[in-house]
């Protein structure tokens, strides 16, 4: 697996939703990439100008929602995943776990 540096973090996207309320079936080439995903590791944190180290506020396992462009994508061991920046997550989603996204 990876190790990001400083405050970063790997996120694993979780699965979009295929079907609507309504039943409808939405087909691979015209859904959204989901913003939820499963961090997959975490850096140690930032250095602030003193040089101390301030830890993340995410952990591995934690369910995050993130812009819809954030991050750079990368493949790992044949898996997609994106590395970002803490600032870059917009908040952690609390409650049910994370499911994470089939093999393609």
């Amino acid at each position: 697996m990876c190790a990001p540096l400083h405050d970063r973090v790997v996120v694993r996207r979780l699965d979009a939703e295929e079907k609507t309320k309504g039943g409808i079936i939405i087909p691979d080439t015209v859904q959204e990439k989901p913003m939820e995903g499963e961090v997959v590791a975490a850096g140690p944190g930032a250095r602030n100008d003193a040089g101390v180290v301030t830890a993340l506020d995410v952990k591995a396992g934690d369910r995050v929602l993130f812009g819809k462009w954030s991050g750079t994508e990368v493949k790992i061991d044949g898996e997609d995943l994106l590395i970002m920046k803490e600032s870059d997550l917009m908040g952690v989603v609390e409650g049910a776990p994370a499911v994470a996204r089939k093999a393609a």
